[in-house]
């Protein structure tokens, strides 16, 4: 077992935050690292003894090597595909070319790298040949890699399993693509785990390329049918055609599910591919385990999120951006026009009884008022391209730094104090809303609401004067609401007040 620190990277994304957490549990000390560190904060594991936490850009060499120094074994997680990269694989050649040079500079000794199970000849997606050319670039270097070829990974979060679980659950009747009769070998997140942090045991990993898969060589096909039994559902009927393209495949994915088209894209693509493992015996000779079948995974992945325990998700992986216009005392003209919209309410109550019903907010449980208004919103982002509100939350009452809220970014979690969301909706600029909590006297406590908006152009202009009417209808019918479900009696307001001068402060 090494002493030295072990180096996690892409830290808050879906197998990242699972690894940095097995590690912990196997008692080795962990570096971890992302583009935020308030966002690696608000991981559970982030306050364990065994962790430092240092935030870095893949892209960047000189954070690279901060972060990599001192640490003999480095697991490169990071992958761009995301909302905000036009050209992702652009981006992960760089940054794989970056770790290449920051492994040299900083003595690492190994690398331990997760790509995809496909061969260079196939016909494969952008997706899939992007991680082929990541894989490439790590063991041009001079730092041996152990390379792990998975397969479609099945576990509760994960976007094969999520994109899986919500097609099933609410379309009975599916026409698509013959792609999913293409055979595959997929993989529990347990058992993925289980090699990547297993290998680092043994020395003979270090170097080689390992295909790994679950037990059962199926289609997409026999997937729907054992989750629809699993999940207690009547048998789907499904109907192939070749008419059904990737980009029509991943629109209805983007309508249907959760799953922006951004993502459903490369994996629709990828269905195509066949993933079959070729020699599972060398793996498994030197990790032995017991391989979980694709239904005991769904059946764990279903049992998970009934008992909302969700260690990590694929929406964990979303950028995280504090606006720069949104820096507290900048200058009202800082960063351009900004538009805001305050309202307050003083009620009788702790800051903790009314921050509980704002720590529900999103999902099923809502805006508190007028969520057809809302919907309806979100159904017009989704026609744009955007996510709308089928994204959900993470949790229905925990939520944290970092988390995905419908169409936001959470930005801020400060539990009796401030939420502040940034909206990742397609619009005509940048917008945040934002929940202030202050304990005043005598047992009452404030509630600031505040919508921040940053237009671009005259198209922003308009859209804030077009909403910014709907604000007072809606802002006080949502504090009234909030106040009701903290159980808090209403002292004073809602009503509007002036933004006070210097941004925020």
């Amino acid at each position: 077992m090494t002493s030295s620190p072990i180096l996690v990277t892409g830290a808050t994304g879906y197998v990242g935050g699972r690894v940095a957490l097995r590690l912990i549990e196997e008692e080795y000390r962990v570096r971890v690292t992302g583009r935020s560190l308030k966002k690696l904060q608000a991981r559970a594991w982030a306050n364990n003894l065994k962790v430092e936490l240092i935030p870095s850009n893949a892209l960047d060499l000189d954070s690279m090597i901060l972060v990599a120094k001192g640490c003999e074994v480095a697991y490169y997680l990071v992958h761009s595909i995301n909302s905000s990269t036009s050209d992702f694989v652009k981006t992960d050649r760089e940054a794989a070319k970056v770790m290449v040079e920051t492994a040299k500079r900083t003595g690492l000794k190994r690398i331990i790298y997760l790509g995809g199970l496909c061969e260079k000849h196939c016909n494969l997606s952008e997706h899939l040949q992007s991680r082929i050319e990541v894989a490439d670039i790590l063991m041009s270097g001079s730092v041996p890699v152990t390379y792990f070829r998975a397969a479609t990974i099945l576990g509760s979060g994960s976007t094969s399993f999520e994109m899986l679980r919500y097609l099933v659950d609410r379309l009975p009747i599916m026409i698509t693509s013959k792609r999913i009769l293409t055979p595959s070998q997929p993989i529990a997140i347990r058992n993925v785990l289980v090699y990547l942090v297993e290998c680092i045991r043994h020395e003979e990993t270090i170097g080689k390329t390992y295909d790994i898969g679950g037990p059962e060589v199926i289609t997409y096909r026999n997937l729907i049918d054992i989750y629809a039994e699993e999940a207690g559902l009547r048998k789907r009927h499904v109907f192939t055609t070749p008419l059904i393209t990737p980009k029509i495949a991943s629109l209805m994915i983007h309508f249907i599910t959760p799953i922006p088209s951004y993502i459903g894209a490369p994996l629709t693509k990828g269905l195509g591919a066949e993933m079959i493992v070729r020699d599972g015996h060398k793996i498994r000779n030197v990790i032995p385990q017991k391989l979980l079948t694709p239904r005991e995974a769904i059946k764990m992945a279903l049992e998970r999120i009934e008992q909302k325990i969700i260690k990590s998700s694929w929406m964990d992986a979303g950028a995280y951006k504090p606006p720069e216009w949104g820096r507290y005392n900048d200058a009202p003209f800082a960063g351009g026009t900004i538009k805001e919209s305050w309202y307050k309410m003083t009620m009788r109550g702790t800051p903790g009884q009314v921050w509980r019903p704002i720590s529900c907010i999103g999902g099923n449980t809502g805006w508190y008022f007028a969520n057809w208004l809302w919907g309806l919103r979100g159904f017009i982002d989704r026609l744009a391209g955007g996510y709308g509100t089928r994204r959900g939350r993470r949790h229905p009452t925990e939520i944290k730094t970092g988390d995905a809220l419908d169409w936001w970014r959470v930005i801020d979690a400060d539990p009796g104090k401030r939420l502040l969301l940034l909206a990742e909706m397609r619009a005509p600029g940048e917008a945040t809303l934002e929940f202030r909590i202050k304990e005043c006297s005598d047992g009452v406590t404030e509630l600031v609401q505040i919508a921040s908006f940053l237009p671009r152009g005259v198209a922003g202009l308009l859209y804030w004067y077009a909403v910014y009417p709907l604000h007072y209808f809606i802002f006080r019918g949502m504090l009234k609401n909030i106040a009701r479900a903290a159980d808090a009696e209403i002292v004073a307001g809602p009503d509007e007040i002036k933004p006070p001068p210097h941004r925020r402060g």
